[in-house]
């Protein structure tokens, strides 16, 4: 209702400037009432539903579809780069589609803010991938990194987490592009071919930083308030509580991803209880889920037990890549099914790989950048920087559920290269097809949810009976 039917700044006669001094409800940035939710792209998008349909609520969902459908091509093609031309770029785009968690945000009108910011997400990592291949051989290059920082401006102008974009691609510069590991870092440092590398993170470095530094003079330097209800840990007067609670609200989040079968619009108040002492049992949640993220991130980051480095070139079972980088297993090439990515031929009883394209990174590469989509764009919604006006927000999630399903795609892909008989690698491709139909499913049935304000809030009376 504030953000549509009582929002000023919708109106025709409403001069469109003023969308860039208010926030996303239409009250002045400025103002100590302010959300500080600055979203004046989103908010433009609003008006131009109003001048075409007023108040007709079709137009404006059929938007919200329509960026998710372009949203899911260009996450479907960025799984190109990582996984190759297959059915395993299908597999990703098929789950990002069909995830439930996606609903509140395509459903839900104002979820276009994170729809949106996703989109130009998406085209700010794709010119900076860009950016990287032509790096060093075209004049273009920096036309691409330029596009990169704009697409990462508009993506933060439609909501705040947009502008994490600028870390991930850092992230892929490192661990994806140049597949560097922890150890080499430092010794990258020295060398003069990496000079490019780091001219180019410390331009996103800069931008970032500019950024947020003129987000935060344009909303008076201070930050939001909130009431009690929307976020009680928040308001918590112990420090325990708040750290347990604040600690334990990422593993609730990464299972409504994984098991999204309970749902809600709304988890203020006391949908979460708080986590008053180190006795309560869901902190094991807690341990196992910062347990398991450190594990993955330290054996990716590690490389595989059998790559070793001679000469500062990486070897794999005895062979040497020329370029300095790891080739996948002879079954994993197989299975990738790459069209005309790779060419072998036997020459003098030595078999050589012959690139026609970009070499596809590792296992442990794509899990780097899986991990860092997972994460860093959900660090605002964290309060462990700044308190948020909300205990969980499913919206909140649609960007960081790419991480999620080039997660899963990756450990399906592992499992099934790995698996010996056939008829494992076929219980492996089911289950993924299974869990892809009973995503869609749950989606349709959520959809339903939404139809009206009273179905939606009898949705959410098991979650938060009190409110």
């Amino acid at each position: 209702s504030r953000a549509i039917k009582t929002n000023q700044d919708l109106l025709p006669e409403t001069p469109w400037t003023h969308i860039f001094y208010n926030d996303f409800w239409g009250t002045l940035l400025t103002h100590s009432g302010s959300h500080k939710s600055y979203r004046p792209f989103c908010t433009l998008s609003f008006r131009m539903n109003h001048a075409v349909g007023g108040m007709d609520p079709w137009g404006y969902h059929f938007v919200n579809v329509l960026l998710h459908a372009a949203v899911t091509g260009l996450f479907t093609n960025f799984s190109r780069i990582l996984f190759g031309d297959g059915y395993w770029t299908l597999i990703a785009g098929l789950l990002f589609a069909s995830h439930p968690i996606h609903t509140e945000a395509v459903a839900g009108i104002v979820g276009r803010a994170d729809i949106g910011a996703c989109l130009f997400f998406l085209l700010s990592l794709m010119c900076y991938v860009k950016h990287c291949s032509t790096r060093g051989s075209s004049p273009s290059t920096w036309g691409w990194i330029l596009g990169a920082g704009l697409c990462a401006g508009c993506s933060m102008l439609w909501k705040e987490q947009g502008v994490t974009v600028l870390a991930i691609s850092v992230v892929y510069d490192i661990f994806v592009f140049h597949r560097l590991k922890i150890h080499q870092l430092i010794p990258a440092f020295y060398k003069r071919k990496n000079l490019t590398l780091f001219f180019s993170i410390a331009l996103l470095t800069s931008w970032g930083t500019a950024l947020l530094g003129v987000r935060l003079y344009w909303m008076g330097n201070k930050p939001p308030s909130f009431s009690n209800s929307d976020n009680p840990a928040a308001d918590s007067d112990s420090l325990l509580t708040r750290t347990l609670t604040f600690f334990y609200l990422p593993t609730k989040n990464l299972w409504l991803l994984l098991c999204p079968d309970t749902l809600s619009f709304d988890w203020s108040m006391d949908a979460v209880p708080l986590l008053k002492a180190v006795s309560d049992w869901r902190n094991l949640h807690t341990v196992a889920f910062y347990a398991g993220l450190l594990l993955l991130a330290y054996f990716s980051m590690k490389g595989s037990s059998n790559e070793r480095e001679c000469n500062g070139k990486t070897v794999m079972n005895g062979k040497q890549n020329a370029n300095g980088h790891s080739f996948h297993s002879e079954m994993e090439y197989k299975t990738l099914e790459v069209k005309s990515g790779f060419a072998s031929k036997e020459e003098n009883g030595i078999k050589k790989h012959e690139m026609q394209k970009l070499q596809l990174p590792s296992t442990e590469n794509i899990v780097i950048l899986s991990l860092s989509l997972l994460i860093v764009p959900f660090v605002p919604a964290t309060n462990l920087f700044f308190y948020v006006g909300f205990v969980i927000a499913e919206r909140v999630l649609y960007v960081p559920s790419m991480g999620f399903c080039l997660l899963v795609t990756v450990g399906v892909r592992a499992l099934y290269v790995k698996a010996q008989k056939r008829f494992l690698k076929n219980l492996v491709f089911c289950s993924t097809a299974a869990l892809i139909v009973f995503y869609g499913l749950k989606t349709v049935v959520r959809n339903g949810d939404w139809q009206n304000e009273e179905m939606l809030y009898r949705s959410g009376i098991k979650v938060n009976p009190a409110k």
